[in-house]
């Protein structure tokens, strides 16, 4: 099972560039970024995990500069986003971005997308809320036709382009891994109709993300990739999932500097250490 970390990239973490060249050296397969545009100052929506919302989510460098500065610094390291909110973005915008960075990384990105939590931050960007999850599967199904097809066209609910040209396409093909993110009751639909594979938030339900996982792939007609989210640093709980066939553990690292950075990494690299032994 493959190593990786992800962590909130602000102007008071260590930058993505030094970052990502320090998680490559030390042997980590990946490294993955989450995205918000903007927090809504009046927000109503809860914070899913409890309490005040943290000051990290609204202090965000953009996901695709945060990527090409990551990707432009190593060289074999792989580069995600953990989750790009589609259904904020605009899909001839966001393939062009897609393209860009795996094309110039070599074919090293990872799409992690979702169709986030925040409703005021969807309603800023023009989306409704309520039909989040059927513009996020059009989209992703429009980008799909720009990466793969010479002139691309699209006729949807939401989405709708005739005959468009867009260069580079990505390095990878067909195109870059599309991993869903979320543990919603309507998760697998997602991941089966449009996905290349599952990313789960741990949340300490090893079960429940086992058994799931397995009924996806189970009524899925090709293997499906299977990367765990906010793994724990705990020997026992990662031979859980590598038993049960995650391809990727992703441990969140702080949003620190240097010295707390490299203490987290140590943390993680101790229960890889004694889940191999070693």
């Amino acid at each position: 099972m493959d190593i990786g970390v992800a962590v909130f990239a602000t102007p008071t973490t260590v930058a993505p560039g030094p970052l990502a060249r320090l998680v490559e050296e030390r042997g980590h397969e990946s490294l993955f970024f989450p995205e918000h545009t903007h927090i809504p100052a009046d927000r109503r929506t809860p914070y899913p995990s409890g309490g005040e919302l943290p000051r990290k989510y609204a202090h965000t460098y953009d996901l695709f500069v945060t990527l090409t500065a990551a990707a432009a610094a190593t060289t074999t390291l792989r580069v995600g986003s953990g989750i790009c909110l589609v259904n904020q973005r605009d899909p001839i915008t966001t393939a062009k971005e897609v393209a860009s960075v795996d094309h110039l990384s070599g074919g090293r990105l990872e799409f992690g997308v979702g169709a986030g939590w925040n409703r005021e931050e969807m309603e800023n960007h023009g989306t409704d809320p309520r039909t989040r999850m059927r513009l996020m599967a059009e989209r992703i199904e429009a980008m799909k036709a720009i990466w793969t097809a010479e002139e691309a066209s699209y006729a949807g609910e939401f989405v709708k382009f005739e005959r468009i040209w867009s260069w580079p396409k990505p390095a990878q093909r067909p195109h870059p891994p599309v991993l869903i993110g979320g543990n919603g009751p309507t998760v697998a639909d997602r991941v089966l109709s449009f996905g290349d594979g599952w990313m789960p938030n741990y949340g300490g339900r090893a079960d429940d993300i086992v058994g799931r996982a397995m009924q996806m792939q189970d009524r899925a007609d090709r293997k499906l990739d299977f990367v765990l989210m906010n793994a724990q640093p705990k020997a026992s709980s990662l031979e859980r999932f590598e038993r049960a066939g995650f391809r990727r553990a992703v441990f969140w690292l702080p949003s620190v500097g240097l010295g707390p950075m490299e203490r987290a990494l140590d943390r993680i690299e101790s229960a890889v250490q004694e889940l191999h032994g070693e």
